[in-house]
This record gives C-alpha cells, sequence and structure tokens, in this order.
C-alpha cells in the first residue's frame, strides 16, 4: 500500500519573520546546559555492565 506524499508547510510573511528572529534568540542564548556529569556517570554505568 503506497502511502500519499504530503507537501512540506511553507513560513511566509510576518510567521517566516518571527520564526528566524525566534530562532536567532534560541542560538545566540548563553545558558547553555553542561550534560559532563552526565556522560561520565553514564561511562561509569556502561564499564560497570562491561558494554564499553
Amino acid at each position: 500500500m503506497a502511502m500519499e506524499i504530503k507537501a512540506i508547510p511553507t513560513l511566509k510573511g510576518k510567521e517566516a519573520e518571527h520564526f528566524v528572529k525566534a530562532a536567532d534568540k534560541a542560538y545566540k542564548n548563553q545558558n547553555k546546559q553542561d550534560f559532563s556529569k552526565h556522560v561520565l556517570e553514564a561511562r561509569a554505568v556502561l564499564k560497570k555492565a562491561k558494554m564499553l
């Protein structure tokens, strides 16, 4: 059974401008999270399970 190919919606006008502004704001956000502690914990678990 074939699936219908749907068109990809495109933002135009004010909606597109708002999206770009929000994306730029999110990209420039300096409150980035540091996951290095979680990576170390995950590696310790994998090492203990002899999967690493």
